[in-house]
């Protein structure tokens, strides 16, 4: 995806700061069975009370993981309900990222789904710049994305209660936004397929 230069320190450095929104990988059996047995609480019912887990992944950057997802919805959610229900985007970070490499990042994979007016990604970019905070190895980061109204966040440090970020009351800027997960327009279909419950041993039982 990327080539080398004189400067190639410096891009890996950098890369390592945005890994948090980068090519998405569906979770492996292994990694699979290490997120249930260590995640039977999640941020899911905080956001959307009743919510249950449809599927989970990880992400995976140079053959490091990143973070594991967690996509809750309300018991009985089907995938052809995308988009017209409230669901949650759960994210456990197992490293540092910075919240405006994150936000610049998402930025980024957004536009996969098709062109943004200039003056909507300034105002996306600045409201995901002040959101998103710098996350560290154990916190946890929750997006609800309610169709009707926009996307709240809610922060839960390691071993801490979740705080509110903030939300946008955007709808437009829900759909985008968490298409970077779960459209079709996705860099990763294999870890949207699990997130939605679709394929391998993270399809929801």
């Amino acid at each position: 995806m990327w080539c080398r230069s004189r400067s190639s320190a410096r891009e890996r450095r950098a890369l390592l700061h945005t890994a948090a929104a980068l090519a998405l990988t569906a979770a492996t059996p292994a990694v699979v069975a290490r997120v249930v047995a260590g995640e039977t609480q999640g941020l899911g019912p905080a956001l959307l009370p009743g919510a249950a887990v449809v599927g989970r992944g990880t992400l995976r950057f140079l053959g490091l993981a990143v973070y594991h997802a967690t996509l809750w919805a309300a018991p009985g959610w089907q995938p052809a309900q995308l988009g017209q229900t409230p669901l949650v985007l759960e994210l456990h970070y197992l490293r540092s990222f910075r919240g405006r490499d994150i936000a610049l990042r998402s930025l980024e994979e957004m536009r996969r789904a098709g062109p943004l007016e200039p003056a909507e990604e300034a105002r996306w970019l600045a409201a995901m710049q002040r959101l998103f905070p710098d996350v560290a190895d154990g916190d946890r980061i929750a997006g609800l994305w309610d169709p009707a109204h926009g996307a709240r966040f809610v922060l839960a440090r390691a071993g801490g209660a979740p705080q509110p970020l903030g939300e946008l009351a955007e709808p437009r800027f829900a759909e985008r936004f968490f298409g970077i997960w779960l459209a079709p327009t996705t860099s990763q279909p294999a870890l949207r397929a699990a997130l939605l419950g679709l394929s391998g041993p993270t399809a929801a039982r």
